[in-house]
């Protein structure tokens, strides 16, 4: 199963008969859940089911000798020179191209909805979106106090003339409503966004809509900048088997960032740009009960070449960020067919990728001292100023701890369910009980409690 850039509405019709029987799972994609919330494609949850997002050619066979190439890899040179171009020209054509994205990608939509959540790229596509589909309903998640942009995204919908609304996060709703569609979703992953979205999508069908309209999807070609973070955690990635005792002793569980510097140093240096708290090698091969987790990194040597064809950390973080594709898209693509509804990425439109990768000036798209995306905050300015996204990143954020606090014996249960599958599970869940407190172990928790229902569905 292919989804190409431009190409939202994936056909899952193929897995309708697809036979959800623990014969066909692949223990190692429920190993890469475990170890980075996704299944490293082009992998799925089933052996015999391939799914691949952007870097694999649709014309391949995936079971056989699949082969990965970043499209977008660093064409510094190639670009034009800042003062060649013309900079209002940019902005019109920049302007012009998103408009007819959004046009395009919704145009099977009656009802739409736009994912806003206050952060740069959901504010520019907004300004396309009141052009091209003044019928979108914006809708803001409020998934935690850490980012709180919801007034930001609200005053910009109310400038562009475009009904707002909000959904403030209640973890054990947004889980009813997951376990509510597990049925009917194709296929699994963990991102940890998954909630929210299987919480967003269902009030969206329940108020009338019948399409999403998702502001990701630009970040592989405008650029990743790394800042000092970036960089230490890299550093601290040494994919050491740290014991236990040090681990989980009492003076690291309670706190969050020692916990996560822990879990860094157990992790691979490129798996660790992946986004999240995950699970430790050691821990995977006890939840799944066996060795397994080197198979599930085994995997990371399909995109090898393009790894170290990167010319620099921030070339390797946008090969990442295309490889996670499968996650970041796929819970849109899995909840929204699960829910019958239409699925638009106008960031993912070919014609606008091509363009903003190969036309534009690098220094319209990374400034310096870091500034990211410096075309889209110049198009936005155009339109308003000083909104908060400038200060502070907007994303869906979810709150684990009160999801751990208000389904933990949904999901202990759950785990008892599925021992054939995962007999570690039940065991950490309860040695772990009074550490979920802590974002570092309740992240973990969520991994289980995303997957757990899932595969239980295949035991039925």
């Amino acid at each position: 199963i292919f989804a190409p850039p431009g190409h939202t509405n994936v056909d899952f019709s193929p897995l309708r008969n697809h036979p959800r029987d623990v014969t066909v799972l692949d223990p190692v994609s429920i190993a890469d859940l475990l170890r980075n919330a996704f299944v490293y494609p082009p992998h799925s949850i089933y052996h015999d089911v391939k799914f691949a997002i952007s870097g694999f050619d649709g014309e391949q066979d995936l079971h056989g000798d699949p082969r990965f190439h970043f499209r977008y890899q660093s064409s510094r040179g190639l670009r034009p020179r800042l003062g060649a171009v013309d900079g209002g020209l940019l902005l019109k054509t920049y302007h012009e191209l998103l408009v007819d994205a959004v046009r395009r990608s919704s145009a099977a939509m009656r009802a739409p909805w736009f994912l806003q959540s206050g952060g740069k790229d959901s504010t520019s596509m907004a300004i396309a979106v009141a052009e091209a589909r003044p019928d979108a309903v914006c809708i803001t998640y409020l998934g935690g106090q850490e980012e709180d942009e919801v007034d930001s995204a609200r005053f910009v919908a109310s400038q562009l003339g475009l009904r707002h609304e909000a959904l403030v996060c209640d973890p054990g709703r947004a889980y009813d409503r997951y376990l509510a569609m597990v049925p009917a979703m194709p296929l699994l992953t963990a991102d940890f966004a998954m909630l929210s979205y299987a919480d967003l999508a269902t009030e969206i069908v329940a108020n009338g809509g019948d399409g999403v309209i998702d502001a990701m999807g630009s970040d592989n070609y405008f650029g990743m900048p790394i800042h000092w973070r970036q960089r230490l955690k890299t550093l601290l990635a040494l994919r050491l088997r740290l014991p236990r005792g040090i681990v989980e002793s009492s003076l690291v569980y309670k706190n969050f960032r020692l916990s996560y510097v822990l879990g860094t140093l157990q992790m691979d240096a490129f798996e660790r740009c992946f986004p999240g708290s995950r699970f430790s090698d050691a821990e995977v091969d006890a939840l799944l009960g066996c060795p397994i987790s080197d198979r599930s990194r085994q995997r990371l040597e399909l995109f090898r070449a393009d790894i170290e064809a990167a010319p620099s950390m921030e070339a390797r973080r946008r090969v990442a960020a295309t490889i996670i594709e499968a996650a970041t898209f796929g819970k849109g693509m899995f909840t929204t067919s699960a829910l019958s509804l239409s699925l638009a990425y106008p960031y993912r439109e070919a014609r606008l990728c091509d363009w903003i990768f190969h036309e534009v000036p690098d220094a319209l798209l990374m400034g310096p001292g870091g500034v990211n995306k410096v075309l889209v905050r110049d198009h936005i300015a155009e339109h308003f100023q000083h909104l908060p996204y400038v200060r502070a990143k907007g994303c869906f954020r979810f709150d684990l701890c009160g999801l751990a606090r208000q389904r933990f014996d949904q999901v202990h249960a759950f785990a008892v369910q599925s021992q054939s599958l995962l007999p570690g599970a039940k065991r950490w869940l309860e040695e772990h009980r009074h550490r979920l407190d802590n974002k570092y172990y309740a992240s973990k928790f969520y991994l289980l409690a995303v997957t757990l229902p899932w595969l239980l569905s295949c035991m039925s």
